[in-house]
């Protein structure tokens, strides 16, 4: 590799050339202040700006590129580098800026021969009619496009137009048609043929589509393609789109770290209602996981930037057991969505379920009948599989078993096809309740730990949880494996004056704390062998076989707060409780007087204490120091109980 470094310009070409944008930027940014750039280099200028990140820099360097152009009576050119100017002002949503750049364009073209900038202006044209819902104004544009860029040899121009009008036709509904268009400009962009932001740009519209027919499984495809051969995809609204597909797939760490990568580049580009997509799928996970606080908080950001958060917050609301105010909240947001038959039908599998729980079962057999209509108009697997475990799940409550397996196998077929394991692990759940209500407890009951396998595997706590106890109750039922009894040592967590911590640093921050705590109690749980029975709010309530081992637990848990503390600043303050009793465990849960005392111990302590039963410290045969013994009742409970504080500060639990 060869630098000219006694010629900045050149230099800043050659570094642009290979792609390295920040640089490539910085040495503009240098070349301009020593020499005068002429407009073909303050367009390179400004594909360095955009790509690395400085929007606002990169729309100067354009109006100074057009402002060359036309002083150079160079039209044609000067209409491109407007066109350009209308697309970068409409992204951040400045419409009359648009429309105005987007004139100045059309004018300067009027008199000018046919070239490339005319095809680049019917696909502007064409995104504005689609836009509008002028679909086949849209085709016939992207059509015109299309031509000029095959005539004159010009490959971007060509696969930008190929996508536009696969983009008018999908949402027409001439599907087979629309989605060969695209597959066509995809071949071209992931094959190297293009330039940088149309390469981007046709990937970034391709998966978005994708995203809207739920045609995961195409998106997967261009996408590992592109992976494989490099592909830079345009910041922003990409990832978003990605993390989408990554959530279906069950790639739940990556696609949350797409969706705030997403989100941070496009605060860098103002486009706040498309951060508002990317802090919704952030809520998604955290919902899916259990994290109720962060899902709050990720669907609160999302509605705030103009992205309704439904049907995620719904479904939320159902994990909490409001029923009523999840009926109310996705009735609400069907009722608004009457135009678009694809945005219902993201809404409708929620409608269905939250339904079923109200027992609203006629709304639900509705939802389920436009579901399928939906489904056979806008043919894709994932778009059937919804539809038949919704089918499914109705036919269930109304006493048809053996057809409701028959389409709820189906549906998990189809989930496996598309590679959605989570969808596939609940449509089993459903399906094992068909069989068992067929009399066939053996084969549910393998479908149900097969589903559990899969919920454990993606870190889907409320669902395993609820897995457990249904193998539990029917195991229970019908008694061919009895409930556990023993003795455990519960530890349950809280953190204290949450409500105040969250007003104190807001939403945005208190994700980020409740993340970091949860990942740093997991972590000691696993280290010191505790099992994780349940996670509410901000708490855990976790077991343990050894006393010892519990209080070791406690300990590290607050060593662990009060060294970050100290190293940053800041650590949530926890109380935590411990106590050794005797519990009956059904499935994943343990019932008893036990459990309560041992919830009640952990009321009893402040911020930054353990509190333990004396009998839990003196059975635990590890040199513990405490202080403040005492003896106490607890609500609820008749019999005054010991308790006393370990001095975690002090000596060590060995």
């Amino acid at each position: 590799m060869t630098t000219t470094t006694e010629d900045p310009l050149a230099e800043a070409r050659e570094v642009v050339a290979r792609h390295e944008w920040d640089r490539g930027f910085e040495l503009f940014q240098d070349a301009d202040a020593s020499v005068e750039l002429g407009p073909e280099d303050l367009e390179i200028m400004a594909e360095a700006a955009w790509w690395a990140m400085h929007p606002d820099e990169a729309i100067e360097a354009l109006e100074r590129a057009y402002a060359g152009y036309v002083e150079a009576k160079d039209n044609a050119r000067a209409a491109f580098v407007a066109l350009t100017l209308s697309r970068e002002h409409g992204a951040k949503l400045a419409g009359s800026e648009a429309t105005g750049w987007f004139n100045r364009a059309k004018r300067l073209l009027a008199s000018e021969p046919e070239g490339p900038e005319h095809g680049f202006l019917y696909g502007r044209q064409s995104v504005r009619a689609l836009n509008a819902g002028n679909l086949d104004e849209a085709i016939e544009l992207a059509r015109r496009g299309a031509e000029i860029g095959e005539r004159l040899g010009d490959p971007d121009l060509r696969a930008a137009s190929l996508m536009y009008q696969g983009m008018a036709l999908v949402e027409k509904g001439e599907l087979a048609d629309g989605m060969a268009l695209i597959d066509e400009a995809s071949l071209a962009a992931v094959s190297g043929e293009l330039g940088p932001y149309v390469t981007g740009s046709v990937y970034c519209n391709m998966i978005g589509t994708c995203c809207e027919l739920a045609d995961y499984g195409r998106a997967g495809e261009w996408t590992e393609a592109a992976l494989r051969r490099g592909v830079r995809i345009t910041p922003g609204d990409c990832r978003v789109h990605q993390a989408e597909v990554l959530v279906l797939r069950g790639q739940w760490a990556e696609a949350e770290e797409s969706a705030r990568r997403g989100a941070e580049e496009l605060r860098a580009f103002n486009r706040f209602v498309h951060v508002g997509e990317g802090m919704y799928q952030i809520g998604e996970i955290r919902r899916l996981m259990g994290d109720v606080a962060g899902a709050q908080a990720a669907y609160h950001d999302a509605g705030e930037l103009g992205r309704d958060p439904q049907p995620g917050l719904s479904l939320l609301l159902l994990q909490q057991g409001k029923v009523d105010a999840a009926t109310a909240s996705i009735t609400r947001a069907l009722e608004e969505e009457t135009a678009s038959k694809l945005s219902r039908a993201r809404l409708l599998p929620s409608f269905v379920r939250i339904s079923l729980e109200a027992g609203k079962f006629d709304a639900a057999a509705e939802a389920t009948d436009e579901l399928e209509e939906i489904a056979g108009t806008f043919d894709a697997p994932a778009r059937h599989a919804a539809a038949h475990v919704a089918r499914g799940a109705v036919l269930l409550v109304k006493g048809d078993p053996k057809e409701a397996a028959r389409t709820l196998r189906r549906a998990v077929t189809l989930w496996h096809d598309v590679e959605a394991p989570y969808e596939a692990a609940r449509a089993r759940v459903l399906l094992a309740r068909a069989i068992r209500e067929q009399g066939d407890e053996e084969t549910s009951a393998m479908e149900l730990r097969a589903a559990r396998a899969t919920f454990e595997k993606l870190g889907a706590v409320p669902d395993r949880n609820a897995a457990d106890d249904l193998l539990a109750g029917a195991a229970a039922a019908t008694g061919s494996v009895g409930t556990e009894r023993g003795v455990k040592t519960f530890l349950f967590t809280d953190i204290v004056r949450s409500t105040d911590l969250v007003e104190a640093i807001g939403d945005e921050a208190w994700v980020d704390v409740v993340r970091w705590h949860d990942e740093t109690l997991r972590s000691l749980f696993a280290t010191h062998g505790g099992d994780e029975v349940d996670h509410a709010g901000d708490g855990f309530f976790v077991a343990f076989d050894e006393a010892g081992r519990a209080l070791e637990c406690a300990v590290a848990i607050q060593r662990t707060l009060a060294d970050h503390r100290r190293a940053h600043g800041f650590a949530p303050t926890v109380r935590i409780g411990v106590h050794a009793t005797a519990a009956t465990r059904l499935g994943r849960t343990f019932r008893g007087k036990g459990v309560h005392e041992a919830a009640r111990i952990a009321s009893l302590a402040e911020g930054g204490e353990i509190i333990a039963s004396r009998d839990t410290v003196t059975s635990s045969a590890r040199s513990i120091p405490v202080v403040d013994a005492r003896e106490v009742r607890l609500k609820g409970i008749s019999d005054p109980v010991q308790v006393v504080a370990i001095d975690w500060r002090k000596g060590s639990t060995s």
